[in-house]
């Protein structure tokens, strides 16, 4: 039986073992993010095992567009996204040598504790339980088994966790703010604390004593019922404050409830008196514990925006001394920070965590310069040093902001959710996005599915969560077909545009350069937009002491692009040859190009058609 109470953990048995060591550098890492319930639930047909044998014994058929795109009707299709679909722990684990091959070095999972039961909160962002792991998903066991399995191949994992808020595990008894045709009043966001009916039972219902429960004498408290481990039971957890209305008004968005995910009392004080809650130091225990059952190598910690800086800053020395005390020296935590490059700046700096996702517009720049909507300047121009960061060039970019452009939710896109592929012509130049991504400045990260060019479309969260495994909710609205196909054109050359990556250090260290091109190779300056579009080479270059990648991208989806780039004349003499360490026109591999006296030093340079190349 699972724990009921913190203090029911051994940790001096459980911290008597060793620990797999911590990434020395996260920026050499490749994240991969997915949704654990959407991923695979181990009973796919003709895919490579994690030793690369085929396996003939699944159930699943491989995915065929000449024949399954639209095989699900879709009114059973759409209602199949909002429930519970099937992926598992041991899933995930039979897929490893799936994203080993890749090129993958990190998996970032969903959150995958144990979820209020009566609401399909298949996401994972509605717990009840947060010493548990959710029986949709396996056992702690399982999860052991995950990581232990992930290590062996050189995986790192991440697990996504919840300080904000818990699930609906309560109910309000609403006394005010009814609305027009209401039976009810709605427990609505006025600064103003709500009475609670009670702890909800299996069903739902607040009939549960709201307080520190007993599960002999109220049998409804456990397992399903309540909020678990005890600690959390206690007066004062939960801010009771009713759901946000305003999310940009303070304090609202720090003290009122996600929609109903209940917000919890993480304490008060201004960031350097903060004085944490007793609910607080009990989830910095929970994750603790978390970390030292299942060896695990960072957190992904959701909305931090919505959490008090002193209480991200105790959460990440709590999480930092425990894990260095462990042997984990590099434990990254991640946060979810929105609001601009000031603020993610601001608050890593005050907190402590390591990293943050979701600086600025980076996805919304990525994705359209790539499909050539966008300067270039608007995208690398978010790389710039600045009075704010006021450091060696480019470090604070290198390994503090994860980068990606699709994800889960696309808060960015508003009520129009779409994938990178949803767009008519977007599966013609996602490789382009994924290598942008990649070769670039920060920690990148892959959301699953853009490898098989998922396109996931809709006013829903939902069409952007489709299922790798098929089932009721595949990709393309097909239902019982896999993905996991390792010969699709984007998975084969993303793992080929990997490798180099992993072989040269400047690609993924170095500092970052948009570079000036020229088509007569005498007059220069940086790509532009023309009547709000750009078809053109695009280039850029990562240097590392001295050593010079060139990477460059065409925008234009029908004709190759040749132009003159620029390079740094300190590193480069008349008569150098660069050499084409990768492109989507296999026939450049290995091919030279000599270094002229053009604008400094500059080489004349190719791009196939919607290709990439990478040269040295």
């Amino acid at each position: 039986m699972s724990p009921q109470r913190l203090a029911d953990l051994d940790f001096a048995h459980l911290t008597q073992r060793p620990y797999h060591p911590s990434p020395v550098a996260w920026e050499d890492q490749v994240l991969y993010f997915l949704m654990l319930d959407r991923f695979s639930d181990g009973r796919e047909d003709r895919h490579f095992d994690n030793q690369g044998n085929l396996v003939t014994q699944g159930r699943t058929p491989l995915f065929d567009p000449a024949v399954d795109i639209g095989n699900a009707p879709f009114d059973p299709w759409n209602a199949a996204g909002s429930v519970w679909c099937g992926g598992t722990l041991p899933g995930l684990k039979s897929k490893l040598g799936y994203l080993s091959r890749l090129g993958v070095t990190a998996v970032w999972i969903s959150p995958i504790f144990k979820q209020v039961a009566f609401q399909p909160t298949y996401h994972g962002y509605g717990v009840q339980n947060f010493l548990e792991v959710d029986p949709h998903f396996g056992t702690r066991e399982d999860l052991r088994d995950l990581v232990t399995a992930a290590h062996a191949l050189g995986i790192h994992v991440i697990l996504d966790i919840i300080l904000n808020h818990t699930g609906n595990v309560f109910s309000y008894d609403a006394d005010r703010h009814w609305d027009a045709g209401a039976t009810a009043p709605d427990a609505r966001w006025d600064g103003l604390p709500y009475p609670v009916k009670g702890f909800n039972d299996s069903l739902g219902q607040g009939s549960i004593p709201f307080g520190p429960v007993n599960p002999g004498a109220t049998p409804a408290a456990w397992p399903d019922g309540a909020v678990w481990p005890a600690e959390l039971q206690d007066s004062g957890v939960f801010t009771c404050g009713g759901r946000i209305s305003n999310w940009d008004h303070e304090p609202e968005f720090l003290d009122g409830d996600f929609f109903d995910l209940k917000d919890v009392n993480l304490g008060s004080g201004s960031t350097d008196h903060f004085q944490a809650s007793p609910a607080l130091k009990a989830l910095a225990a929970v994750y603790q514990y978390w970390i030292a059952y299942a060896d695990l190598d960072g957190f992904r910690v959701d909305t931090v925006k919505h959490m008090d800086k002193g209480a991200t800053r105790y959460f990440a020395s709590a999480i930092h001394e425990f894990t260095q005390s462990i042997g984990k020296e590099n434990f990254y935590l991640i946060g979810e920070i929105t609001g601009g490059r000031q603020r993610a700046f601001t608050t890593l700096e005050e907190t402590g965590l390591n990293a943050a996702l979701g600086v600025d517009d980076i996805p919304d720049k990525l994705e359209y310069l790539v499909k050539g909507l966008r300067n270039p300047v608007d995208y690398f121009g978010l790389f710039r040093n600045s009075m704010l960061v006021g450091k060696e060039s480019h470090v604070w970019f290198r390994n503090t902001v994860v980068t990606m452009f699709d994800d889960h939710d696309q808060v960015r896109k508003g009520g129009n959710k779409a994938r990178f592929c949803a767009g008519e012509d977007g599966w013609r130049v996602v490789l382009n996005a994924l290598a942008l991504n990649l070769t670039s400045l920060g920690i990148p990260c892959i959301y699953y599915g853009t490898e098989q060019a998922f396109n996931g479309a809709g006013d829903s969260d939902r069409y952007l969560r489709e299922c790798m495994f098929g089932g009721e909710f595949g990709a393309f609205r097909s239902r019982g077909r896999h993905f996991f196909h390792e010969q699709r054109f984007v998975y084969t050359e993303l793992a080929r545009i990997l490798a180099v990556r992993r072989q040269k250090i400047a690609l993924r260290r170095g500092r970052q350069y948009l570079r000036e091109i020229s088509g007569n190779g005498l007059d220069f300056g940086v790509p532009e937009m023309v009547g709000g579009q750009i078809r053109s080479l695009i280039p850029w270059s990562r240097i590392l002491d001295r050593s010079e990648v060139l990477c460059a991208l065409n925008t234009d989806y029908n004709d190759p692009s040749t132009a003159w780039v620029t390079l740094d004349a300190g590193l480069h003499r008349a008569g150098d040859l660069l050499t084409c360490l990768y492109s989507t026109d296999a026939t450049q591999i290995g091919t030279t190009i000599p270094v002229e006296d053009r604008n400094g030093r500059a080489v004349q340079l190719t791009v196939p058609a919607a290709g990439f190349v990478i040269y040295e």
